[in-house]
């Protein structure tokens, strides 16, 4: 079951007409939206369901928790780093507390991992070197493209029953902040691009190269995930159960639909992620076109 967001998350919207992108205004609200809206919780105290032989089966067959497991600690590393070189004292504690949210999500992989016996153990992690604040681009912009495919797998995976609703429940916690720090990492970058002088244009067309490379990225954690998985002899039977009759056009609607209904949670002041929803609907105008293409050279009943 999806249950509608609220319509708003913080309150009263700002007219997006009265806010500069880049301005003091503009770095104060999506700030304090993004600090005012954390939420406290323990992953060892969370309700976690008792699964039953079928359902701890499910859960042991999903191929891909180390990798997230993995990818969660990467990321609280870079964003404590990065954290450490800002100057300005409101962003810094914005993104002190991201990373602090983000090595939650770790810990709460790593109890969900050890509480259900998942074969996922810790990889090492690399020292986070060089340009950070390249790196914490980079890993800003992967959030976003692995949020707007998550939230379609998400509604798909919980829709199909795959595992307990109380499962997803917890699941849910995770990805409203993820939703909320990509709207802040979207926010923040503009503003900062802003703050060196780069126009609108410029600022899309750097979006578009990063992108670009976590599109890259995220081709090759894929093919390394699918050589381990082979490694460990995963069976993907119990998993393909949530995928059935999952077609890349659905798949491509619900991303782009619960990607939708979630953003409408947040001030329309704020900027949101819209390359990956842009690509998505003109995948899904070309599918209606060919629909009707197809369609329309099929013969009608009763004529030659």
């Amino acid at each position: 079951m999806n249950d509608p967001l609220p319509s708003s998350l913080f309150g009263a919207p700002v007219s997006a007409e009265m806010l500069r992108i880049g301005s003091d205004a503009h770095k104060r609200l999506f700030c304090r939206q993004f600090i005012d809206t954390y939420t406290d919780f323990e992953p060892t105290t969370l309700a976690w369901p008792e699964l039953d032989e079928t359902e701890l089966e499910r859960m042991r067959g999903v191929p891909f928790w180390q990798e997230v497991r993995h990818t969660e600690r990467r990321a609280a590393a870079i964003v404590a780093a990065f954290s450490a070189c800002v100057a300005d004292p409101l962003i810094r504690e914005a993104i002190v507390l991201q990373g602090l949210e983000e090595a939650r999500h770790a810990r709460l992989l790593a109890v969900m991992i050890e509480r259900y016996g998942i074969d996922a153990p810790e990889r090492p992690l690399a020292p986070i070197e060089g340009d950070l604040e390249t790196r914490f681009i980079d890993f800003g912009f992967g959030e976003c493209l692995d949020s707007f495919l998550g939230f379609g797998a998400f509604k798909f995976a919980r829709q199909s029953q795959f595992l307990p609703d109380s499962l997803f429940d917890i699941f849910e916690m995770l990805m409203l902040e993820e939703t909320r720090h990509i709207v802040f990492f979207i926010n923040w970058m503009a503003w900062h691009e802003t703050q060196h002088g780069r126009s609108a244009l410029l600022r899309h067309a750097n979006s578009l190269r990063f992108y670009s490379r976590a599109i890259g990225r995220l081709a090759g954690a894929v093919r390394r995930e699918q050589r381990e998985s082979e490694a460990r002899e995963f069976s993907t039977t119990e998993v393909s159960q949530f995928l059935e009759g999952l077609t890349f056009r659905r798949f491509v609607e619900e991303c782009h639909s619960e990607n939708a209904r979630r953003m409408r949670a947040f001030d329309t002041a704020l900027l949101q992620p819209r390359f990956l929803p842009l690509l998505a609907d003109a995948a899904l105008s070309a599918f209606r076109l060919w629909s009707k293409l197809n369609l329309g050279a099929v013969e009608p009943p009763g004529e030659k």
